[in-house]
C-alpha cells in the first residue's frame, strides 16, 4: 500500500513539475521571422547519388536562381549516412526571410521563368519524371528557429 502511495507522490510530483515548465512565447522565447520550409524525401536504398545528380541538374540550379533573384535567402540538402534506416534519409530546406516571402507573386514567378528559359524547364521535367522511381516525399514543414531568453 505504502509503494502505491509513494508511486503516486511522484507521479503527482512529475505532473506538477510539468506545468510549471510552460513557457510562453516572447517571454521565454522568440521564434524567428525566417520560415524554413523543409521535406523530408525517402529515396531507395543505393539510388541517393542518382538521386543526387537530378538534383544537382534540376532543384539546385532552380534555387540558385531564386537566391540570385533575391526570392529566397538560401537552400540546402542534408543527407543521411545510414540510408536504410529511417523514414527518411535527404532532407531538402529552402529559407525564406519571413513569411510574405512564401505567397505566390506573378512578378516573382515571371521573373524566374525568363531567366531560367524554356530549356532548363524542359530538362528539369524530364529529369523530375524519373523521381517516382526511386523516392517518395514523406513530409513536408514550415519551421522556423527558436531562441530562448
Amino acid at each position: 500500500m505504502k509503494i502505491r502511495q509513494l508511486l503516486a507522490g511522484f507521479m503527482l510530483i512529475s505532473f506538477a513539475g510539468i506545468a510549471v515548465a510552460d513557457l510562453e512565447p516572447w517571454k521565454d522565447y522568440e521564434l524567428s521571422e525566417g520560415v524554413t520550409s523543409v521535406t523530408t524525401v525517402k529515396v531507395d536504398s543505393n539510388m541517393v547519388d542518382k538521386y543526387l545528380e537530378g538534383l544537382s541538374k534540376t532543384w539546385a540550379p532552380a534555387q540558385e536562381l531564386r537566391k540570385e533573384l533575391g526570392h529566397i535567402e538560401g537552400y540546402w540538402i542534408h543527407v543521411s549516412q545510414l540510408e536504410s534506416s529511417g523514414d527518411f534519409n535527404v532532407v531538402l530546406g529552402i529559407d525564406f526571410k519571413n513569411s510574405a516571402a512564401l505567397q505566390p507573386d506573378k512578378a516573382k514567378y515571371d521573373a524566374f521563368m525568363k531567366k531560367w528559359g524554356e530549356e532548363n524547364q524542359k530538362k528539369s521535367d524530364e529529369i523530375v519524371m524519373t523521381y517516382p522511381e526511386i523516392r517518395e516525399i514523406v513530409g513536408e514543414y514550415m519551421m522556423r528557429s527558436v531562441t530562448f531568453k
